[in-house]
């Protein structure tokens, strides 16, 4: 089996972590039970290309239970852990090609050794499987049945794809579930992006104020969490409805340019370019904190603080000093990249149970429905969605009330009114 991974004797550690998390995930356990009764995904090539976490390496042991043959590569340079890469590879066979802290070459080399398998389904987190495919080994379009996305940075690239009319096949917005984007996007992102901060910094929140650039759903769970520990919370946003949205919940709202000015610790999470600037570092305090919590490092612009420094140091783990000929100093977090796999373990395992179990039943759909979908990208079926709501509402022991025939009536009918 060909695999790179950095280390196979990590792999007893890793595997102990992976049963740890296992048990923070009964909805994929539930799927996984099934599937290896039904083989779904029997005789499918899956690449997925994701981080390379122990939730992670819990859907790929489901997909490969399902029948698939997975091969599975990083998503972003930084998020992998390399004893659960190892684990993959020694304990449950399947093909990996991860190592945390790989350089831009070997990223896109492992991106395309798993597209040497040829898959017919591919599972991104980013849509830089597609975004290859779809310049450099367009060889593969016509073998492959459909795909899946897993963030919103890469639901984003898709649309723009569909809008252009470049797609080449079918794609599912696993991002876009309910049961994805309100619960991981929110309460996922929210602690694990405060979690990177705090294990790269041991800074105190209490009394900062922490600088949230982006009020989506990824935005609100990190705002939320950072006013949960004492912090003042400012928000900026260029969406008028979301900034309104925020100034209700309680949170300042005002323009980067003037958030720069009183920030000690700053947050990304917008998907879009240089949201931080070279004007925004020069007025910033000394021992303003900088981090990313988006899916890809061009939320700060780190040439423009590199051009301000007359000197840099790693100080800490992720954490790079920038002395500026002023004497202020920028401290900016794990390369930029997305700080909470970076410098942390990403989301808890009891949020992605939602989000792989849309993962794992979305590629069964496409299986099934991909050749009859047009080269779209496609929302997640709505009773896959309320399935895993249930499924995994049952699992925490809560029970919800059933509609009586009488209020089934009632909400079918336009004949009653008061």
């Amino acid at each position: 089996m060909d695999y790179d991974v950095k280390d196979l004797s990590l792999a007893s550690k890793g595997k102990l972590r992976i049963e740890y998390a296992e048990q923070e995930m009964p909805v994929l356990r539930l799927i996984r039970a099934r599937f290896e009764k039904e083989k779904p995904l029997k005789g499918i090539t899956l690449a997925a290309c994701l981080h390379v976490t122990t939730e992670t390496a819990n859907l790929a042991r489901t997909l490969k239970a399902g029948g698939a043959n997975v091969f599975l590569c990083a998503s972003n340079p930084l998020s992998t852990q390399d004893d659960v890469a190892a684990s993959l590879v020694r304990d449950f066979g399947i093909p990996t090609f991860a190592i945390k802290g790989e350089d831009n070459d070997t990223y896109y080399k492992h991106i395309n050794a798993v597209l040497d398998a040829r898959p017919s389904i591919t599972m991104d987190d980013g849509a830089d499987t597609v975004g290859v495919i779809h310049s450099r080994r367009r060889d593969l379009i016509p073998n492959i049945i459909g795909g899946t996305e897993e963030t919103t940075t890469g639901v984003i690239r898709l649309r723009s794809m569909q809008k252009e009319g470049v797609l080449a096949y079918p794609i599912i917005a696993v991002n876009d579930a309910d049961t994805k984007h309100l619960f991981d996007n929110r309460y996922g992102t929210g602690q694990s992006t405060v979690d990177g901060i705090l294990r790269a910094t041991n800074v105190l929140f209490a009394g900062k104020t922490f600088v949230v650039a982006g009020y989506g759903y990824c935005g609100k769970g990190v705002a939320m969490r950072g006013k949960g520990l004492g912090a003042r919370v400012i928000v900026t946003e260029v969406d008028p409805l979301r900034a309104l949205e925020a100034v209700m919940d309680g949170f300042a709202v005002m323009p980067m340019i003037e958030a720069a000015k009183l920030g000690d610790i700053f947050c990304t999470v917008t998907g879009d370019v240089n949201v931080i600037r070279r004007e925004h570092f020069e007025v910033m305090k000394d021992g303003a904190i900088v981090a990313n919590s988006g899916h890809f490092n061009v939320e700060i612009d780190i040439p423009a603080l590199e051009g301000l420094a007359k000197s840099r140091r790693v100080i800490r783990d992720f954490v790079e000093e920038f002395a500026l000929a002023d004497g202020r100093r920028i401290y900016l977090l794990g390369e930029g990249r997305l700080i909470n796999l970076a410098a942390a373990e990403g989301h808890p395992p009891s949020v992605m149970d939602m989000s792989f179990a849309n993962q794992a039943l979305c590629s069964e759909h496409m299986v099934k429905n991909g050749a009859t979908l047009e080269k779209k990208v496609y929302a997640v079926p709505k009773a896959i969605d309320e399935q895993i709501a249930a499924l995994k509402l049952e699992s925490m022991g809560v029970r919800i009330d059933v509609l009586t025939s009488e209020q089934e009536k009632y909400l079918a009918s336009w004949t009653e009114g008061t």
